[in-house]
C-alpha cells in the first residue's frame, strides 16, 4: 500500500483539516497514513515548522496551503507512479528495515564510535612496549609489523616507556636529554637502524607510533571527547583558522627538519631538529583543531541521518489487515 506522510504540530487547525482530507481520499486512493510531529526532532522542525502541515508521498512534496483539490491530484499521481514500481516484502523488506536500523543507530552513537576507534588506534602502540616489558615478544613485534606502514617508527622521534629517559633525541635537537647516538651507541644518520630499534630494559621499548602521531590521535581523542561534553555548542573551526594555526605549525617544523635532512637543501639552510615537546605540541594542536573542524559538520549531518531514519521507520510496520 502507498505511504502518505502528513508533519503535523499541536494546535494545527490546517493540519486538522489534512487529516480529515486524507480520511476522505482513502476511499479513492487507498493509502498508508504516517503522522510526524514536527516539534520531535529539531532537524524536522528547523525544515518545515513553518509550512506545516507537508505531504510526501512518492517523489512528491505538497506544502501549505493547498486544497483538497491538490492533495487528491498529488496522491493520485503518487499512486500512478507506485503503480510501476514493485513493493519490497518479506526478507527483503526485513533486510532494508534492519539495515536502515543500522544506519539510525550509528548516527545516534557515531562520536562514541569514532572516539573508540581512535581510541584503540592510539592506545595498542603503548600495549607494544608494555608487552615487550612482560616478555610476551611475539605479539608487541607483530603490533610494531601492523603499525609500521603507517609511520617510520625512528627511535630517536619516538617514547620510550620503562626506561632512563621518556625519549632519546639526535644530538642535533639540542636537548638535555642523553642523545640517540649516545644512549644506544649507533649512527644517528642510520634510519634503518633507528628504525628497526625496539629498545631494552635500559633504553627502556619503544612506542610503536613516533611522538607526533602520538599527539595528533591523541589530540582527536582529546577533541572527540570535549566535544561529546559540549556537543550542540562547539561551531565549525573556519578553514583559514584550520590551516594557520593547525596546519602551519607542524608543516614548519616537520618541514624544515625534512629539508635539512635533503640533498636538495637551499644553500646557508641551517640543519635542524625539531624536539619531543615541539613535535607533540604541534602534533596535539593539529589532532584537536581536526576535530574541531570536522566534527560539528558530522554531527550536522548526523541529525540529518537521525531526522531521515526516524522518518523511514514510522512507516516501517506495516498496517494493520482490515478485518
Amino acid at each position: 500500500m502507498m505511504r502518505v506522510t502528513l508533519y503535523t504540530k499541536k494546535e494545527c487547525t490546517l493540519c486538522d483539516q489534512a487529516r480529515a482530507d486524507l480520511a476522505e481520499l482513502q476511499r479513492i486512493v487507498p493509502h498508508h497514513l504516517v503522522e510526524i510531529d514536527v516539534g520531535s526532532d529539531p532537524v524536522l522542525s528547523a525544515r518545515h515548522a513553518d509550512s506545516v502541515p507537508v505531504i510526501e508521498t512518492g517523489p512528491y512534496t505538497l506544502r501549505a496551503p493547498f486544497s483538497f483539490t491538490d492533495l487528491k491530484v498529488v496522491l493520485l499521481s503518487a499512486q500512478q507512479h507506485a503503480a510501476g514500481k514493485a513493493p519490497i516484502q518479506g526478507r527483503a523488506r526485513t533486510r532494508a528495515v534492519g539495515m536502515t536500523r543500522a544506519v539510525g543507530g550509528f548516527s545516534r552513537h557515531w562520536l562514541a564510535v569514532l572516539n573508540t576507534i581512535v581510541f584503540v588506534y592510539v592506545g595498542l602502540p603503548f600495549l607494544a612496549p608494555v608487552l615487550m616489558k612482560a616478555g610476551a615478544e611475539s605479539p608487541a613485534r607483530l603490533i610494531y609489523t601492523v603499525y609500521s606502514p603507517v609511520c617510520h617508527q625512528l627511535a630517536f622521534r619516538s617514547w620510550f616507556l620503562f626506561g632512563e629517559q621518556a625519549a632519546y633525541p639526535r644530538s642535533l635537537a639540542g636537548t638535555a636529554l642523553v642523545s640517540f647516538g649516545e644512549a644506544t651507541g649507533l649512527d644517528e644518520n642510520d634510519l634503518s637502524a633507528a628504525r628497526a630499534l625496539v629498545g631494552d630494559d635500559t633504553l627502556g621499548f619503544k612506542v610503536a607510533l613516533c611522538e607526533r602521531d602520538v599527539a595528533i590521535y591523541g589530540g582527536m581523542l582529546l577533541g572527540g571527547l570535549i566535544f561529546a561534553l559540549a556537543r550542540g555548542r562547539i561551531r565549525p573551526l573556519p578553514i583559514w583558522a584550520w590551516l594557520v594555526i593547525g596546519v602551519l605549525p607542524m608543516a614548519l617544523d616537520g618541514g624544515t627538519q625534512f629539508l635539512a635532512g635533503i640533498a636538495i637543501a637551499p644553500a646557508g639552510w641551517v640543519v635542524r631538529e625539531s624536539t619531543p615537546l615541539l613535535r607533540t605540541a604541534t602534533g596535539l594542536l593539529f589532532g584537536l583543531l581536526n576535530v574541531w573542524l570536522a566534527y560539528p559538520y558530522l554531527e550536522e549531518s548526523m541529525a540529518e541521518t537521525r531526522a531521515a531514519v526516524s522518518v523511514k521507520l514510522a512507516g516501517s510496520e506495516p498496517p494493520p489487515a482490515k478485518p
